[in-house]
């Protein structure tokens, strides 16, 4: 016996959080029975599932991918707004995937692209440690000094913030941009941005370079790959 969610999420539907928040909301079945009591166990193999009266497959195989999710292009599979979505970067994927977590409109890079439910709520779990590492481009020169305020922590309007580490790149002084890289272990809405704001930088461009590990290497925006063996055991061993 296994809970629900656990079993939806090992399916490949969706990640584990997302499952236990359609089960609250009264759209999961188990045998023709509505369940809404998130820790439900069912056998997945006797019990029948079904979610928005669509019956469970529980024989999805296991996939996992890297995009170099391209700017201007929402990371989530459809929007109500109509903008350009990673769906049409990875039409060659023939399983129903689903991003790990989400980049910013505007941001460029890493995103890790699956069904696995489990390893998916792993890794956006921030007592894991998935390392996300992201370089900034700001407005302007960088005093190192307020840098460091990043990884001692920073009071953002949802609560405070702090980086794992934080690195000075390089001026540009033609441009008169600075590059900064910024390493963080958990992902919030625009966190990397509202951080440099709070010490004073305006963020004019912004790319994840990798993931847990995972970089966008050798791809071009908008390309995929699918992840080495090696790749997928480090992510597991998390």
């Amino acid at each position: 016996m296994e809970r629900l969610q656990k079993v939806i999420a090992n399916a490949g539907y969706c990640s584990r959080r997302k499952a236990e928040e359609l089960i609250a909301a009264g759209v999961v079945m188990v045998n023709k029975v509505v369940v809404t009591e998130l820790g439900t166990k069912v056998d997945p193999s006797v019990d029948v599932i079904e979610i928005g009266g669509q019956k469970l497959k529980l024989d999805t195989n296991l996939v996992y991918y890297v995009l170099n999710k391209p700017r201007n292009c929402i990371s989530t599979l459809k929007d109500d707004r109509e903008r350009p979505t990673i769906i049409d970067c990875i039409e060659g994927i023939k399983e129903r995937v689903y991003p790990v977590g989400r980049l910013d409109f505007d941001t460029t890079g890493v995103l890790l692209l699956t069904n696995d439910g489990d390893l998916t709520n792993k890794l956006t779990h921030p007592k894991f440690m998935a390392i996300k590492v992201y370089v900034a481009t700001v407005k302007g020169s960088v005093d190192q000094e307020r840098l460091e305020k990043l990884t001692r922590g920073v009071l953002l309007d949802d609560g405070p913030a702090k980086a794992y580490k934080v690195e000075y790149m390089k001026h540009n002084e033609a441009q008169g941009h600075s590059i900064v890289k910024i390493y963080l272990n958990e992902g919030r809405n625009r966190e990397v941005k509202r951080m440099l704001e709070a010490i004073g930088y305006e963020v004019v461009k912004l790319n994840r370079e990798s993931f847990a590990g995972i970089s966008s290497v050798g791809l071009r925006q908008g390309q995929y790959r699918k992840l080495s063996v090696e790749e997928i055991e480090m992510l597991k061993a998390l």
